[in-house]
């Protein structure tokens, strides 16, 4: 390693699947992908953009359209390497199609994953920068190496614990299915997912019958299975413990491209908060409520900045009834808070605390009602008999407009109609579509709003 001019010579390097071997080669390789791109054609007609660059410790892709633009890349690359000692593997170095059959089958397989397009209809298709369909869907799975070494590591763990309790063995298979199922959730895994379950049910029943060779296939599966008890299939010990779980208990989460030139360094919460629901710079329950709307707050839509001031608000306040939990906060700018505190104060009217209750009625004759405009019990001319509001709306619908628009005729004594001021009481509200009233008879008027006693059919 060398560092400020001095040399520090590395006799023994890193052990496999240490985090600090792809950190070293990270930062040996730094610069690859700045080195590639001025170096070829600006875009053109004839070359197009230019090509996508990845780089992840000594893994390395180059994407682009054009055949000769990815070989003039790979000369690039090795003429790049030559100074630090490196040079690209010919085993390992392949120039492949996506989407058709050129050198061998198309697609290529990175980091465990397998890329690949499939030619596609309009239903499926994707579409580029410009809304056209591209005729071809680009499907990212978990490549078949990486699916050959999960069964035989859940082979190995599991014939490693012929002996132990299903206690260990679940404790043993747990943190490798979690930990495999969470890596590849990103892409489209989900039929992988229920093949690597049906597998690992396969071996366990293979191991469950070699440690007991004499007795039945169902005894073996009610003492490791719970289904005698309706819990399915679920493997787990009979009085109590955790469950195994399974691949496709893990939900599918579509992968979000990090920004270009973004880093968890450069100090950008607002983004990074927003990203992983997490930041050191600012409080977990704020970097939650970040994440929940996408960095937006949640009154006007507008999305956070480094320069806001947050603050965080009971969606039902306290004063109200609202409780301090996660499900009942929000983030809002402070002008958005202020604003809405003030709302709330404004909506409380009569439920305000010093705000003294309404005295209840003394019975049911004396609540109040509308009145006859004249004296005695019948009512005047246009009045409501005080029985019930359902005749006020009734009457104000009767005379008002339908929901097409169209002025609804007035009521007609001669059909009987029970809209009349003048009808039985306790009616129920009904539209009729149909050019008959509520008697039965035709009415040339076209559709009207009548009434029909609870119970009648319409």
């Amino acid at each position: 390693m060398l560092d400020h001019g001095t040399l520090f010579p590395t006799d023994t390097g890193t052990r496999q699947g240490s985090p600090l071997s792809p950190l070293l080669a990270n930062m040996a390789l730094h610069g690859l992908e700045t080195a590639i791109t001025p170096a070829v054609p600006p875009r053109s007609r004839q070359y197009g953009p230019p090509p996508n660059v990845v780089v992840y410790a000594d893994d390395l892709v180059l994407l682009h359209a054009d055949r000769s633009v990815i070989e003039h890349c790979q000369h690039l690359v090795s003429e790049w390497l030559r100074p630090l000692g490196l040079t690209l593997t010919p085993s390992k170095t392949r120039i492949t199609h996506t989407l058709e059959t050129t050198d061998g089958q198309p697609g290529f397989a990175f980091l465990g994953f397998h890329i690949r397009q499939y030619p596609v209809g309009h239903a499926t298709s994707g579409k580029d920068s410009q809304g056209r369909f591209l005729g071809f869907k680009t499907l990212i799975t978990p490549s078949r190496a990486a699916l050959t070494r999960q069964r035989t590591k859940l082979h190995h763990l599991i014939t490693h614990a012929q002996q132990a309790t299903q206690r260990t063995l679940i404790g043993a298979l747990a943190p490798h299915i979690r930990g495999w199922s969470h890596y590849y959730n990103r892409v489209a895994s989900a039929q992988v997912f229920r093949t690597l379950d049906h597998t690992l049910y396969t071996q366990l029943r293979s191991g469950a019958m070699s440690r007991h060779p004499n007795k039945s296939k169902h005894w073996i599966m009610g003492k490791y299975w719970r289904v005698d008890e309706g819990k399915g299939w679920r493997f787990q010990p009979p009085l109590a413990g955790r469950a195994l779980t399974r691949h496709s208990h893990t939900p599918i989460r579509r992968h979000v491209k990090v920004q270009a030139t973004r880093s968890p360094y450069d100090g950008d919460w607002v983004y990074w908060s927003t990203r992983l629901g997490r930041h050191p710079t600012i409080s977990p329950r704020v970097a939650r409520h970040l994440r929940k709307p996408q960095g937006r707050c949640c009154a006007c839509g507008l999305y956070f900045t480094e320069q806001d001031t947050l603050e965080v608000d009971h969606i039902l306040p306290k004063a109200q009834g609202g409780k301090d939990n996660e499900d009942n906060l929000q983030l809002l700018h402070r002008h958005c808070h202020a604003r809405k505190t003030a709302q709330d104060h404004r909506g409380r009217g009569t439920f305000a605390i010093r705000h003294g209750a309404e005295e209840p009625d003394d019975a049911k004759a004396s609540r109040p009602v509308l009145n006859p405009s004249r004296g005695g019990d019948t009512p005047a001319e246009g009045a409501v008999e005080p029985h019930d509001f359902s005749l006020i709306f009734l009457q104000q619908l009767h005379l008002g407009y339908g929901s097409r628009g169209n002025a609804l005729p007035t009521c007609r004594p001669d059909f009987g109609c029970e809209v009349c001021p003048a009808g039985p009481p306790n009616v129920a509200l009904a539209w009729c579509g149909e050019r008959t009233c509520a008697a039965g008879r035709q009415d040339d008027a076209g559709p009207r709003l009548h009434a029909e006693r609870p119970g009648s059919e319409r």
